[in-house]
């Protein structure tokens, strides 16, 4: 993430998955009936996290999960919703998308480009895209708001809420023009595990939490360690450029915490549309915040949505590598964020591998990324996983 024009950031560190660190809400707007929000606890929110989450149920029509939903974040990348939809706004059904835009836009839509995003923001009026947004009656929106006045570049500063990013999916799904709902699922469906920008691995909360089908646009803000997602991540500890420094009283949000977002649909014909918002303390890791995220998406009620078969260990270490097979040799797809918690489908004797003063011959293979980390790197006592089945020849 660069400074100013930047609300996607940069993420991870070292740490072991173990106590997640609950909080005061998020700038929540006032009046609300006490009813129409429901429990934090059984959200399960981790401790030290501020959370607004929506869930809605397109079918049934009615919400599932509400919790501090009209609280107010900054929006990180999620505004680039609004920006695709105030660009291809009164296009008419029959507008091609000139290749110049679809090749700005498809991949800010499926992996979060950042330079994409300055482009529609500084070309197209920046804060007064928001205006316009705001201003749609059939966008319905209710609690998002432009970046402080002063710093009109900040895009990743837009105060958005978990009921208004629910809001913003109902109008690309059911009245959107059929063009523009289907550009911008069909490339949310096609999100990237590895971000375009900053090479972080964005498939946290809804894309880790369900299988497909879904669609996800993902946001992230905050100063973090080099993101070390992909075959090329960078392999040193050195830290990513900084998050642009917080402009001193005048945001409505906060915009000193991390935050970790994750918004999209779930389920055949996008049945339910999911918004889980969340705030971290100050200094927490990438790989910390990721796993808080996907624990508190994975306690969610979401019709229609598929688990995953596996089970979920917590890991440790660094520049953690995924590989093809069961051995060092095998080729690197991508590092797992430090100390994020993996999925484990089955594990399979092979190469040993040595971390003073631990040995050990298993590895654990990783469904969601399709490849095997060495069991030496799963916080379990035992070298052999407990309860998890050796993998089919």
């Amino acid at each position: 993430m660069r400074v100013l024009l930047r609300g996607a950031a940069s993420l991870a560190a070292v740490v072991t998955v173990a106590s997640l660190t609950s909080g005061a809400a998020a700038q929540p707007r006032t009046g609300r009936a006490a009813a129409a929000v429901r429990a934090a606890a059984a959200a399960q929110i981790p401790p030290g996290v501020t959370a607004g989450v929506a869930v809605y149920d397109r079918e049934a029509g009615r919400f599932t999960e509400q919790v501090d939903d009209s609280a107010q974040f900054r929006s990180a990348s999620v505004v680039k919703l609004l920006l695709t939809l105030d660009f291809l706004w009164n296009r008419g059904p029959d507008h091609t998308i000139p290749p110049a835009d679809r090749a700005r836009l498809e991949p800010m839509l499926r992996g979060s480009d950042d330079d994409a995003a300055d482009h529609y923001w500084s070309t197209y009026g920046g804060s007064a895209i928001i205006k316009r947004m705001t201003d749609r009656k059939e966008l319905g929106l209710r609690d998002t708001a432009p970046p402080p006045a002063g710093h009109p570049g900040f895009w990743g500063y837009t105060a958005i809420s978990a009921r208004d990013t629910v809001a913003i999916y109902r109008y690309i799904l059911e009245k959107a023009p059929a063009p523009v709902r289907d550009f911008i699922m069909d490339n949310l469906r096609r999100s990237t595990r590895c971000s375009a920008t900053d090479r972080f691995d964005q498939h946290f909360g809804v894309a880790g939490a369900f299988d497909k089908p879904w669609a996800v646009k993902q946001g992230w803000s905050g100063t973090y360690a080099k993101g070390t997602c992909g075959s090329q991540a960078a392999s040193s500890g050195t830290q990513a450029e900084s998050a642009a420094p917080a402009p001193r009283g005048a945001a409505v949000v906060d915009v000193t915490r991390p935050a970790l977002h994750s918004t999209g649909t779930v389920g055949a014909n996008d049945r339910s549309i999911v918004a889980v918002l969340t705030l971290h303390p100050v200094g927490t890791p990438y790989g910390k915040a990721y796993t808080g995220i996907g624990r508190l998406t994975r306690s969610l009620n979401v019709p229609a949505a598929k688990r995953p078969a596996g089970t979920w260990f917590g890991t440790w270490g660094e520049f953690v590598n995924v590989r093809r097979g069961p051995a060092t040799g095998g080729e690197r797809m991508t590092q797992l964020p430090a100390g994020v918690e993996v999925l484990v489908s089955c594990q399979v004797r092979g190469e040993e591998v040595t971390v003073p003063p631990y040995t050990n011959e298993w590895w654990a293979y990783l469904p969601q990324y399709g490849g095997y980390i060495s069991n030496i790197y799963i916080s379990s006592p035992d070298n052999r996983l407990p309860d998890v089945p050796e993998c089919a020849a």
